[in-house]
């Protein structure tokens, strides 16, 4: 099946309904409405089937609901079931608990260039604005408003500058900014051809590196990062991380260094199986 869409959207998420049906409004109401939305639902209960049921009949939104049996921290198997899910020759990253700016899908679209991937960042929202999010703040922008954010409770710092709506200064941030240009899962896109040239997400990794090293083996192959940090907005809903572990952890060093090393440019662990 071909698509006509722009871009495909994929956005993990693994049983954070509420989260998810923030995240799911925030694209009912971008200014470029030409994409499809595919979740990558890596073993979540029934609530979150009933969150995209309700989003669907509610807007416009085309969503593809991608999801397998929950087997542990399986992301990088439901990414790769969603890369393979979707109809469109862009790909936009997120995921279920980053609430995208009006402008998000039309700025990754507007920055695009061949033989590259875009890099962009994520402004983290303390737990009591996290809670108190709705529909209507979505709608208003006011949880991506500096002001409205100091007067909620989020403290003063130089990263509010994330939330520039300012396109020059966005260029400026986004040359002169130390952070190097990476595949963070969070928000990144790219061509769809790049990834599967590489053979998508390595399903040996578990939690923590897994989106930077499919990035490594991107740019091994010749893509180029481009910083967007500044450019493309997201704000991150506070959530703990249960999932961490040291083993697993350890496991994904040591496939990032070989990456590193070798310069690995394909994994044989990826979309088709060797």
């Amino acid at each position: 099946m071909q698509s006509n869409s722009q871009a495909s959207v994929i956005i993990s998420t693994y049983n954070q309904p509420e989260w998810l049906a923030l995240v799911l409004y925030s694209y009912s109401i971008q200014t470029e409405n030409n994409f499809e939305i595919i979740i990558a639902d890596d073993g979540s209960d029934e609530r979150t089937k009933a969150v995209i049921d309700k989003c669907s009949s509610e807007t416009e939104l085309k969503i593809t609901h991608v999801w397998h049996e929950d087997n542990g921290f399986q992301k990088t198997k439901i990414l790769n079931k969603a890369i393979v899910a979707s109809h469109s020759d862009y790909l936009i990253f997120t995921d279920g608990d980053c609430i995208a700016r009006q402008d998000f899908v039309e700025t990754h679209l507007r920055l695009r260039r061949p033989n590259c991937a875009l890099s962009g960042g994520y402004f983290k929202l303390v737990a009591s604005i996290s809670n108190a999010i709705t529909k209507t703040i979505i709608s208003t922008q006011k949880c991506f408003d500096k002001d409205w954010l100091i007067a909620e409770g989020q403290p003063k710092s130089f990263k509010f500058n994330k939330l520039t709506k300012s396109k020059s200064k966005a260029n400026i941030l986004n040359k002169i900014t130390p952070t190097k240009a990476t595949f963070d899962g969070m928000n990144v896109s790219c061509f769809k051809s790049d990834i599967l040239a590489v053979n998508g997400f390595d399903e040996r990794m578990q939690y923590g590196g897994e989106d930077r090293e499919v990035g490594e083996r991107m740019m091994n192959n010749g893509v180029k990062f481009i910083q967007v940090r500044y450019s493309t907005i997201c704000v991150h809903l506070h959530h703990e991380r249960p999932y961490k572990n040291e083993e697993a952890r350890a496991l994904n060093e040591q496939i990032r260094k070989e990456t590193k090393q070798k310069k690995v440019t394909y994994t044989s662990f990826g979309i088709k199986k060797e």
